[in-house]
């Protein structure tokens, strides 16, 4: 390095002159030193008392590695790059460089400091117990709280970069010897096989993990809560952390997935297995009943009891809309409201649902353009669709698919559209992973872990449903004593 001023100068034109580019020079040993970094994205604070206080009153400072790190008072390894081009990549990752006149080589130093947010519950997954811990948008934070509850070196974290332009870091994270081989590796060349500008978010990594890039259905877990993350790489699968998102991802993935909480692992096994037939129950009005009571009503009155049929026809006389096109109306009204509200402030999104709830339901019911029995039809199905969150979109397009097919075809229509529905779910694989599993095939010990819930000292083996290594989780209690 002949000239630092040439070098600076350099560095200044790879950042097209940014206003935010800092250049700090000093003299360090009677030697001339210049430090680069971003505005913001380091600790000011520790710079000046860890690298340039140190640098200032070192009496003398060769232009080697060795030298500097014994003159700064820097905890991490001081990173030592040959070219300008990797040192301009580090600076805009957020580190330091540092510039000794003499040197043919190239400083980095990391004292980032970005602006995070605190751990804390996330909004879309409170418990009544457990841990209220969620994960944020900085990695290193949610590789800690992981590094926490997992204490073992087996805990295995393959750090990347994806994103032409963001370098976006993301962590594989697996337990070797529990994980199966075979998916790791898929998970990580499908990662590096990503080349796009930038990663935002993990829902973009998300659609390149998928196995059928248009299905309906998710095919990849997703959650907020470091404990569920470490059940389920304790259980074989893979991990995916994006830096930026707080959405976590999980493979394989299996639909029983989002009938599970975290809560039902800490209450007794009879009410987490009511709560989740009731999940079920949620899910199954959601999708079906707005089409079972069109079916019904448009179809096949005859078929309902003398007192219900005399109820709906007394409520329905003098309505504008035949049946199909009424449920329609109020399907396509509730979607609407639904989007104004995620889309509004929050205490305008409440308000707008209360007032949409009501006033234009009870508004609607009197002007005759709707029946009372259709916004019930309708309530109770919105009502299930968040029984399971993370398939609110599938089920919407699901409900509104069959009620169209039971406008048409009926009855009939309705039970063909549930068995389609199950022969489409029949046939979706995750990673070696039936997707109906265990029930689609037949696992018998994985059904201690279903929709019926056995409890903990029970379950001494690893799921059979998904590829994993050491089945063995834990002895049976009877072999304890």
């Amino acid at each position: 390095m002949k000239d630092i001023e040439s070098e600076l100068r350099q560095i200044e034109q790879a950042f097209l002159g940014s206003s935010d580019i800092r250049i700090r020079r000093i003299n360090a040993g009677h030697a001339m030193a210049a430090i680069v970094y971003i505005d913001g994205l380091i600790d000011r604070e520790l710079l000046e008392e860890n690298v340039i206080k140190p640098l200032t009153h070192a009496e003398k400072l060769s232009p080697t590695a060795e030298s500097i790190q014994r003159s700064i008072y820097y905890c991490e390894e001081l990173r030592v790059k040959a070219n300008r081009e990797e040192i301009i990549e580090l600076i805009a990752e957020g580190d330091i460089a540092l510039l000794v006149e003499g040197s043919r080589e190239y400083f980095g130093l990391s004292i980032r400091k970005y602006p995070r947010r605190a751990v804390e519950e996330p909004p879309t997954s409170t418990v009544f117990k457990g841990p209220r811990e969620g994960f944020v948008e900085d990695i290193k934070t949610n590789l800690a709280m992981v590094r926490r509850r997992v204490r073992s070196p087996n805990l295995v974290v393959y750090m990347t970069k994806s994103g032409k332009l963001t370098g976006t870091p993301i962590a594989v994270i697996y337990i070797e010897g529990v994980a199966s081989p075979h998916v790791v590796s898929k998970v990580k060349e499908r990662i590096e096989n990503i080349n796009m500008d930038g990663i935002i978010d993990s829902s973009y990594v998300a659609r390149y993990l998928e196995e059928k890039k248009y299905s309906l259905f998710t095919e990849v877990g997703v959650t907020e809560k470091p404990d569920i993350m470490t059940a389920k790489i304790l259980e074989g699968r893979v991990a995916v952390i994006v830096d930026g998102s707080p959405i976590v991802l999980t493979v394989p993935m299996l639909l029983m997935e989002e009938f599970q909480d975290s809560f039902d692992y800490y209450n007794k096994s009879w009410r987490a297995s009511l709560l989740r037939f009731l999940r079920l129950l949620g899910a199954f009005f959601t999708i079906f009943l707005p089409a079972v009571y069109l079916a019904f009503t448009a179809h096949a009155y005859s078929m309902l009891p003398l007192r219900f049929l005399m109820s709906v026809m007394n409520a329905v006389v003098g309505i504008t809309f035949n049946a199909p096109i009424e449920m329609l109306v109020v399907l396509v009204l509730f979607e609407v409201l639904n989007q104004a509200s995620l889309r509004m402030p929050r205490f305008l999104g409440i308000s707008l649902s209360i007032v949409g709830a009501i006033v234009l339901g009870n508004t609607a019911v009197q002007a005759g353009l709707i029946s009372s029995p259709a916004v019930l039809v309708t309530a109770v199905s919105a009502i299930g669709l968040f029984c399971v969150p993370d398939q609110v979109s599938t089920f919407s397009f699901l409900r509104m698919l069959v009620l169209i097919v039971s406008a048409v075809l009926g009855l009939f229509g309705v039970i063909l559209a549930a068995i389609m529905l199950v022969a489409y779910l029949s046939n979706l694989n995750s990673y070696g992973a039936p997707y109906l599993a265990p029930y689609a095939p037949i696992v018998l010990p994985d059904m201690k872990d279903s929709f019926l819930k056995d409890g903990v000292p029970t379950m001494t083996k690893r799921p059979y449903s998904f590829p994993n290594r050491n089945r063995t989780r834990q002895r049976h209690p009877d072999q304890n004593s």
